[in-house]
Parts: structure tokens; sequence; C-alpha cells
């Protein structure tokens, strides 16, 4: 039987058996007992499944991360201790050392530092383009050496929808897989697999947690990219793995398992950023109620964003669900049920207008987050885009006065009161 969203939301990932518990236990351990050598061994070749290391892998995340494979309808699946470090897998894991990356240029600005300070230490050159470029644009980006593309479904905090099957069309024409970050609008609202991304990765602190409790990533692979038919440019997945006793991970586990198998094999346990077992517990009740609260986030979102459209102390409004938002026929396409509870707006008088807007807030609170059962806003250039200079932060669409109000699910009248009391007093 094939479930709907809703249902997965529920209930995929884990089946109980006759007396086994209902929820997910919560399998807080480090280690795990074999009865011998042998058996153990053979986990260490990766030859049997199983787990031997908390490091690595553990049953808890295991089964959380085959809901969230489930509800992107992807092949495997991996959590990660933060959205950070799940992109940081997904492009270290067939980007190395004089390699080239190609993202868009409006991602969050934690992501942007990574690609454009941290990997490039690492010998990553990385390549940003405006995701509005043509496709001429975007074809002249890539080199001989580019191996993959990364954008973000709606971008954090620009809200740029991004043109998947134009992207994903430049990647495969260069066969490259396009990564693709769907944090905002979350399975429910848009599967990227469907519109030919390759893998999907998630801050699962923010929509799939959606109450602040745990900090966590998800990498999913589609397992549909032929890293065979590109071999040369993927050694890591085509060739034998040294550290591993010669394992080629394309077959030994097909299109399927090979990048999430390499990532945790070799990434996971040299890097160790997995995610607690607690942490993956708190984020399965999370999942539970994801498509409820979805939906409530966007239809507060749009109230919001129409309240701020018509009043004279804001002198504009970004929102891909109001008609004439420069993204509007882009979210049609890909997100016609709902894009996000996030709202980007700018305070007439510029960046002490906006700081001074948000001091009056009684219902939002300020604060280093987004995508949260209760809202909160920020101001962007001078937090989680501060180490952006004027030029990069007008690339990332971060304007000086842009404020970042993330739409809880609490009465939207409550919301827009509170909005408009706090402007009355600037």
């Amino acid at each position: 039987m094939k479930k709907r969203i809703e249902t997965t939301c529920v209930q995929g990932g884990y089946t109980p058996k006759n007396g086994e518990p209902r929820q997910i236990p919560i399998i807080q351990s480090t280690t795990f007992k074999y009865d011998t050598s042998e058996d153990m061994g053979k986990l260490f070749d990766l030859e049997a499944s199983g787990y031997f290391y908390t490091r690595l892998q553990n049953p808890t995340n295991d089964m959380v991360a085959a809901k969230i494979c489930e509800l992107e309808g992807g092949s495997a699946a991996m959590l990660t201790s933060s959205g950070q470090a799940a992109n940081f897998y997904a492009v270290f894991n067939i980007a190395n050392c004089g390699d080239h990356v190609i993202s868009a240029s409006t991602i969050y600005g934690g992501t942007y530092n990574l690609f454009a300070v941290t990997m490039k230490k690492m010998g990553i050159d990385f390549t940003f383009v405006s995701p509005d470029c043509t496709e001429k644009e975007l074809n002249a980006a890539f080199k001989p050496n580019t191996k993959a593309v990364f954008g973000e479904t709606i971008a954090n905090p620009a809200l740029t929808v991004l043109d998947i099957e134009k992207f994903a069309k430049a990647a495969h024409d260069h066969g490259v897989p396009l990564i693709v970050d769907n944090t905002f609008a979350t399975p429910v609202n848009c599967r990227p697999f469907e519109w030919g991304a390759d893998i999907v990765t998630h801050s699962t602190t923010k929509y799939l947690d959606g109450h602040g409790a745990g900090v966590g990533g998800c990498i999913v692979d589609s397992g549909k990219f032929d890293w065979d038919k590109y071999a040369d440019k993927f050694p890591g997945l085509t060739t034998p793995d040294e550290s591993y006793h010669g394992v080629v991970y394309t077959k030994q586990f097909g299109l399927g398992g090979a990048f999430i198998t390499k990532a945790t094999a070799q990434l996971m346990r040299d890097f160790g950023s997995i995610q607690s077992p607690q942490n993956a517990f708190l984020l399965n009740l999370g999942l539970e109620s994801l498509h409820l609260r979805i939906k409530r986030h966007c239809e507060n979102a749009q109230k919001v964003a129409e309240f701020l459209q018509s009043n004279d102390k804001i002198s504009w409004v970004t929102y891909c669900g109001l008609k004439g938002d420069k993204y509007y026929d882009l979210a049609q396409k890909y997100l016609p049920n709902g894009s996000c509870g996030v709202v980007s707006f700018g305070v007439k008088g510029g960046r002490k207008a906006a700081e001074a807007f948000m001091k009056h807030l009684k219902v939002a609170a300020i604060e280093t987050h987004v995508a949260d059962a209760r809202t909160c806003c920020l101001h962007p250039a001078s937090a989680t885009h501060r180490q952006m200079n004027d030029e990069e932060l007008a690339a990332a669409g971060v304007s000086p006065d842009l404020v970042r109000f993330s739409c809880g699910i609490e009465n939207a009248d409550d919301l827009i009161e509170d909005i408009k009391q706090a402007l009355e007093q600037i």
C-alpha cells in the first residue's frame, strides 16, 4: 500500500511488530554487543548491515531518516547533527580539493560562508550565480572540474524560488547532480526529486522539528543519478575505497545506496556529525504533525503578507504567494499548495527603522531561528548574514532594511495586530 504524505508523516519509517513499542524507541547507547569478532568484522567491511558505534549510525536515527526519505520519495537517507553538516556532507561527498561547485547566490548566510570561506580553504572552488540567471549564463558557469550544482527551493531569507527544472537540466547536461536544500518548502509543499533534483538536504531544526527542540539535519538521495555513467567525475563512488578494503560503493550498494553509504562510511566515520538519538526522537514527534502545521504556517504568512502589502510604513514585501510577486508564477508551478511561513519585508526608514520596529513586537520574538511553531523574526544583515559585505548582501538578496518574519501557528489576527502596534511606534 502506497501511503499518502499525511499518513507517512504519522506512521512512516517505523512499523512495530507484535508486542513492540508503538512509538519509535530511543536507543541511547554508544555501542552495540556482538557474539564474535567475525560478526563485527563483517560490519567494518560493509559486508553486513547493523550497528557497532553510534558515531556512524544509530537505529533511532535510521528510523527517522527512513521517514524523511519516504516523505521525499528518495532511496536512502541519513541524519546529521545540523543542517550545516548536511550541506557540507552532501557536497564534500562528491567534491574534493581541486574541484568546483556551482551554487545559487541567494542561499542561507551560513551556507554561503561554508562554501565561500571554509570549503574554499579545503581547495573547493565555488561559483555563485543568480537564481534568475538565463540558461546561457548558467551553462557558462560550468568548468571541466564542476562536480555539483546547489540551490534552495525557497531561499532563506531572500525567498527566491528556485527554478528546479532549469537548474537540473543544466546540471545533467554537464553530467553532475543537483543538490537542493528543501528546508523551507518541506516535502509537504515540494518534492524536488519530482522536478529533477538528485540530492535533497534539510535543516531539520526548522519545520520538520517545528518546535525549537533539537538541532539537526538530513540528506536524502533520489537514487536516480547514474554515478557510473560519469565514473571519471566521481571516483570516490566508482573506484575502490582502500579505507574500506577496496569496496566500490556503486557496485556493492547500487545507485540507490551508494551516495548515502559513502557519506556514512567515510564522512560520518571521520567527522562524526551525528544527530543524537534523543534529538531524532524529538524530530519524529515534530514530523507527526508536519502536514498540519505547514498548512497553518502558510495561511498565516499569506494573511500577514497581504496586510504588510497594504501598510504605508512598509516599503516592500516578498512572499511568493502574493499575486504580482516576482516568483509568483514559479511558486504556482513548484509550490501550488503553499510555500512556507516566512515573509520578508522592508521597513521605511531603512536599517534603524527595521531594528526599532522589531524592538516593539510583543508576540513575535527576536531569535536566530526560523520556521518554528512560535512566531519569530530576525534582521539578517545584523545576524545570519553579518559576515557579508554590501556587495555579497545584494547578491544574496538581503538588503539592510530586510526583516525576516517567520509566522508561527498562532492566530493570524494576533500576529497582524502585533505588527500593527509595533509599526505605529516608529
